[in-house]
């Protein structure tokens, strides 16, 4: 499956960005997707992930209230809405597809990956 992240840019700490992810060469709604960030000289990290029937939902604990993940099987893309944005969001985004479903997934337990998209957070 090919995924192609896009919504990323530069906003102010306070703002919003919704982040889409389109998913094409596969069958969409038979995968888990979860969203992953990297910042500057930072390991990859874990932000959300979403079942396959939007049914179960995980969040990092540092976007937890702020941040949420949707999909939309007939339109092959999950979402990030990204709300009251700080400085330390800061970095490149990354979506991503999964055959199982973890709660706290890392980088290797998916099996996909698309390019990321920047997203700046100014204080």
């Amino acid at each position: 499956v090919q995924l192609q992240a896009s919504g990323g840019g530069l906003v102010q700490a306070g703002g919003a960005l919704r982040l889409s992810c389109a998913a094409s060469g596969g069958t969409f709604s038979s995968y888990v997707m979860g969203w992953f960030r990297q910042a500057p000289g930072k390991e990859r990290e874990f932000v959300a992930t979403i079942s396959w029937s939007s049914a179960v939902k995980y969040y990092a604990d540092s976007v937890k209230g702020r941040f949420t993940i949707s999909r939309d099987n007939a339109k092959n893309t999950v979402y990030l809405q990204m709300n009251t944005l700080k400085p330390e969001d800061t970095a490149v985004y990354y979506c991503a597809a999964a055959v199982k479903m973890y709660s706290d997934p890392n980088s290797n337990d998916m099996d996909y990956w698309g390019k990321g998209t920047q997203v700046t957070v100014s204080s």
